[in-house]
């Protein structure tokens, strides 16, 4: 399994969908409301259509297809995954996207987080203790900067159970992250999911054209993501194989040239 935990509980009827949020996140239904309503305007077909926003749940129309969470993702299934994340990341004309407020987890908190699980940190072994060091050593130097960065529309989640496969294309499922934010910072956040690397390296990132602005910025970030991932798994999950958090100590120091 490629997740953490549960943010959510879903009720099927027929060809609708009624989300319900169990974990207090603020904010996280009417992000997804939002997320909906502007696709449903802008990239009709590309999500589930909203239907209703009432006492907290957001009820939507139900996606025909396969998550791709826990399958062979083939060459066909990546190309279609790129070309849905391209239409949802231009999907929102500037004009709309500059009202939209930014996707929780930018700069500020991810440091915040990632500072707070190395204070707790305590010796485990060599290699997770490397890990956190070089990390936090890393943490303290970065300041990403204005430079590389593409407005776009993002999901903020890239999880491969939110990627919905009907034979054809893939549509796109889950915006309670969802907001205003840049192209690196996405391709970074969902290159680092632990969903796309666990059961077989999915790689999608080199099928976007960067500048070399852009590339530095992902390369940056997506040191962050995956300091993010390395405390997530830091307690062995039953759903993920057993060495999981081993391999993210590796992907740490890989990412971080130690």
């Amino acid at each position: 399994m490629t997740d953490v935990k549960h943010t959510h509980d879903l009720t099927y009827e027929g060809g609708l969908v009624t989300k319900r949020y169990i974990d207090g996140k603020l904010g996280a239904a009417e992000r997804e409301w939002r997320a909906l309503s502007l696709l449903a305007e802008h990239a009709p077909g590309l999500a589930p259509e909203p239907i209703a926003f009432e006492d907290g749940a957001v009820r939507m129309s139900r996606i025909d297809g396969v998550s791709l969470h826990g399958s062979s993702v083939t060459a066909e299934h990546a190309a279609a995954m790129a070309a849905a994340l391209a239409e949802l990341h231009a999907a929102v004309p500037a004009h709309v996207l500059g009202g939209v407020p930014l996707r929780p987890w930018q700069r500020a908190a991810i440091v915040e987080w990632i500072g707070h699980r190395h204070a707790e940190w305590t010796s485990r072994e060599p290699l997770t203790d490397l890990a956190a060091k070089e990390g936090a050593r890393w943490l303290e130097s970065w300041e990403p900067g204005d430079e590389g960065i593409r407005p776009v529309f993002g999901a903020g989640d890239g999880n491969l159970a939110n990627f919905m496969w009907d034979g054809s294309r893939i549509r796109i499922v889950d915006y309670e992250d969802s907001g205003s934010s840049d192209l690196a910072f996405e391709l970074a956040e969902l290159a680092e999911h632990v969903s796309l690397w666990v059961d077989g390296e999915v790689e999608i990132v080199d099928r976007f054209e960067l500048s070399r602005a852009e590339e530095r910025r992902l390369r940056e970030c997506r040191k962050a993501h995956v300091l993010v991932w390395f405390y997530l798994l830091s307690y062995e999950h039953p759903r993920n194989p057993p060495g999981t958090f081993q391999r993210q100590a590796e992907r740490v120091l890989a990412r971080l040239g130690a």
